[in-house]
């Protein structure tokens, strides 16, 4: 299901075609260097520009042949380019075009995946903008807790996806680095200058200090922050299926019109979506790892690395564009049954007030451990009676003789909890 979702420009970057054109950026950016610097006359240079090309058949029939990528395309260009290809990759090394071309590659697939991240964003905050104030029970370890309002559940959310916002704009542009220092990073046979002006023409930096390759915790802090995101899209869908569950049915993901839910239960309406998305982001982080073994090469460079990056990188970036572009449909079409998140706020018997009765106990001379005894008795009761909290607490002589009338109206008003929603919007959405 992966291509009916993915954004086509995500796909296209990857293809092989995509991957040799990169190459032949970068191949021309260093003849320009070496250009401007005298190296290549001007005639030359006009060839190169014009005839340099490739065909994607002939760079395959040559690789199979000579068993290298690099010098089957440099073969398949120079026969495109004629006596003037004498000056393509001169003085560089396979990694100089293919770790350059690759940091090419990767703030592209960045630019398309920080794009996924605003339009989900703008859905959480509209989502956030419409349930503000709607009282919704919180819960922790599963259980009932305190309320919030549903609208704070997805500020929540948009709050840590801005936050991946801002990671993932650090991780491209710790990646866009590019490399033209040669075999081993001396410029042996090139110039610093060249690598200047080539990296300059690409819109990449140039790294301060490189091997035969950029080193590889660029790349870890890259697709490690992929799986961040992950994490954060798998921390949401675990909630919205714990929402959807029979019991709780407070969300519920959108069911086309002629969807099925299970093969032998007609009645089946499951959160495939969210399950999906968890899975998935088992994907990223098992990448992410792969990355990280990539940093601890062999001195200078060995080639264990290369293999790994040719399935994460394009793997890691498509799956994650796929993963924010379900997410935001799944958000876009999520039902609300605001009846079930009121059914469920009150299931509890309005236990949620026992640390407002607590707390005034305590402010009006009760010793803190007594005071919790009492109220702990009462919710106890409530619970195993179905009788609501409210009601035992003003039948109790403990609490009453503490605590008049008119306080426990005050103490009992659903209201008080939402009293800084305000200040919480103010501050994540600034």
């Amino acid at each position: 299901m992966i291509e009916r979702y993915t954004r086509p420009e995500m796909g296209r970057l990857w293809t092989l075609e995509a991957r040799f054109q990169a190459w032949l950026e970068v191949e021309l950016a260093v003849c320009e260097g070496w250009h401007n610097l005298g190296l290549i006359p001007a005639e030359d240079m006009r060839n190169i520009r014009e005839r340099a090309g490739f065909d994607l058949e002939r760079i395959l029939e040559i690789e199979e042949r000579t068993r290298h990528d690099v010098i089957a395309f440099l073969t398949a260009v120079e026969e495109k380019t004629g006596p003037s290809a004498r000056y393509i990759h001169l003085g560089c090394t396979s990694s100089d075009i293919v770790d350059t071309a690759n940091a090419l590659l990767l703030v592209r697939a960045g630019g398309i995946i920080a794009a996924g991240l605003d339009r989900l964003l703008e859905v959480l905050r509209a989502a956030s903008e419409r349930y503000k104030l709607l009282p919704a029970m919180g819960r922790t370890h599963g259980i009932h807790a305190e309320p919030i309002t549903l609208g704070l559940k997805f500020a929540g959310f948009y709050a840590e996806f801005d936050r991946h916002r801002r990671r993932w704009r650090d991780a491209v542009e710790n990646i866009r680095f590019g490399k033209i220092s040669g075999a081993v990073g001396t410029y042996a046979h090139l110039e610093p200058r060249l690598e200047a002006l080539a990296c300059q023409r690409l819109g990449l930096n140039v790294d301060p200090i490189s091997t035969q390759i950029i080193q590889r915790d660029r790349h870890a802090q890259y697709f490690t922050t992929l799986a961040i995101i992950a994490g954060g899209i798998e921390r949401l869908c675990v909630e919205l299926r714990h929402l959807q569950r029979t019991e709780v049915r407070e969300l519920e993901e959108g069911f086309g019109k002629g969807q099925k839910g299970s093969s032998a239960m007609p009645h089946k309406k499951n959160p495939i979506s969210a399950e999906n998305l968890t899975g998935l982001a088992r994907l990223l982080r098992g990448n992410a790892q792969a990355a990280l073994e990539n940093m601890a090469l062999w001195h200078e460079r060995d080639i264990s690395h290369s293999s790994v990056e040719r399935v994460i990188m394009p793997d890691s970036t498509i799956l994650m564009d796929y993963m924010l572009h379900r997410l935001t449909g799944l958000l876009s079409g999520i039902r609300v049954h605001e009846d079930n998140v009121a059914r469920n706020l009150g299931a509890s018997q309005g236990l949620f007030f026992s640390q407002r009765i607590l707390l005034a106990l305590v402010e009006n001379g009760s010793q803190r451990q007594e005071a919790y005894e009492l109220v702990q008795g009462l919710a106890m009761r409530a619970w195993e009676e179905k009788t609501p909290f409210e009601d035992l607490v003003r039948g109790s002589d403990g609490v009453t003789s503490r605590l008049s009338s008119e306080t426990l109206d005050d103490l009992f008003d659903l209201n008080y909890f939402f009293r800084h929603v305000d200040l919480i919007y103010d501050r994540v959405f600034v």
